[in-house]
């Protein structure tokens, strides 16, 4: 979705849907387009559906839907989203990405939802920009491709690119462009329709509060689990999480216990381990490089570790 969109009305959009795409996504960047429609009497947007053959495409919710075009039949567009879910790489073929490159070259804005910057940065199309993906695959991402700039804002609106977190951040992103093109009483009224009470800004955090996640009110305990996940692939050590949150070593222990009914150790030990289990099945990163970049010193410690946590080796887990 282009920010200096000056040509003629309706402003198209394409979607390129591929397999197991995030249907809650795509529908969250669509509707608002519709709904401005509607709401001034003018067809302002347009969008069609593209698909990498013309045909069918299933949703990971398992909702198909139908493709207005294959990738062979659209030569140029104002802008392009690419939509998909889990797997994003799996549907990376040579045709698909030779296309993507013609359609940068026609000046087409590109952009991912949800987990579509995997494809983009795959394609080689995402040098010198920032992205923002979905939180669970935002480690993933960076552990791939180390060499470009991420957010974690909900979403993101450049020039050439853009990108969004998924779920309803996509209908974020579709208000500020409908607020950006057609004023903020458009976007306002879009939104009321939507039932959508507040239009977030990009800088508003994906996930909830630690202390609503968590169910927990302690400050120095929030502030403790923060550490910890903020240092995950050089954990500190559980004397540094208690100074740095004010409180000793046994308070530490004592606050975990009262609170999340477990140790800080084992808490600690937990989201690394979970944080593994993500690359493990997002990345390609051999099993080694997944456990140091999750903290462990080595492979047979993430091993055994992994293994007395799921029930599977590391390999046995990718495998399934």
């Amino acid at each position: 979705m282009r920010l200096d969109y000056q040509g003629l009305l309706p402003e198209v959009v394409g979607f390129l849907l591929l397999p197991r795409f995030s249907m809650m996504a795509f529908f969250s960047a669509v509707e608002p387009l519709r709904i401005a429609n509607r709401i001034t009497g003018r067809i302002l947007f347009d969008w069609t559906l593209i698909s990498e053959d013309g045909g069918p495409v299933t949703a990971s919710n398992g909702m198909t839907l139908l493709a207005d075009r294959a990738i062979g039949e659209v030569h140029q567009l104002p802008s392009l989203a690419v939509c998909s879910g889990f797997g994003p790489e799996d549907s990376l073929s040579r045709p698909l990405m030779a296309w993507l490159h013609r359609l940068d070259q026609a000046g087409c804005v590109l952009g991912g939802l949800d987990t579509g910057g995997f494809l983009l940065a795959e394609a080689g199309l995402l040098a010198g920009e920032r992205v923002t993906l979905h939180w669970e695959s935002l480690p993933a991402f960076q552990e791939r491709f180390p060499g470009i700039e991420t957010s974690d804002e909900l979403f993101e609106l450049g020039r050439r690119r853009f990108s969004c977190a998924g779920g309803t951040a996509a209908m974020d992103m579709a208000l500020e462009v409908i607020a950006r093109r057609h004023g903020s009483r458009l976007a306002v009224d879009v939104s009321e329709q939507l039932i959508h009470e507040r239009i977030r800004t990009r800088s508003d955090q994906q996930r909830m509060s630690l202390a609503r996640r968590l169910g927990i009110h302690n400050r120095r305990l929030v502030e403790a689990v923060s550490l910890m996940e903020r240092h995950q692939q050089a954990p500190l050590s559980l004397e540094a999480v208690a100074s740095r949150s004010g409180v000793s070593l046994r308070q530490l222990q004592r606050l975990f216990e009262q609170h999340l009914g477990t140790s800080p150790r084992a808490w600690y030990l937990n989201l690394r381990l979970e944080r593994a289990r993500h690359l493990l099945a997002e990345t390609d990163s051999d099993v080694l490089s997944v456990g140091l970049s999750c903290g462990f010193s080595s492979g047979s410690t993430f091993a055994r570790a992994f293994k007395a946590r799921y029930g599977l080796s590391p390999r046995e887990a990718r495998r399934e």
